[in-house]
């Protein structure tokens, strides 16, 4: 079963169009939106089975160029 995580990103100014891109090629997102307040967009992936939850971020996310900080919000169960 795999694990569905949300991932708020805020991105280095004037950068959210092209971070938003990025993750778009890198296929590991089910959806993505920009929004409004503290972060600038927000991701809804689901980890593999098996994997590291922060391990699966640091290693597909976070390597991404103009992601200044992120919060990352674990699901437990769909109602």
């Amino acid at each position: 079963m795999t694990t569905c995580v949300f991932v708020q990103i805020r991105c280095k100014p004037g950068t959210t169009y092209k971070v938003a891109e990025e993750i778009a090629l890198h296929e590991i997102h089910s959806e993505l939106y920009s929004t409004s307040g503290d972060f600038d967009l927000l991701m809804k992936l689901y980890i593999p089975d098996g994997e590291d939850v922060g391990k699966y971020i640091n290693d597909h996310l976070l390597i991404i160029d103009g992601i200044e900080r992120s919060l990352t919000t674990m699901t437990f169960k769909v109602f």
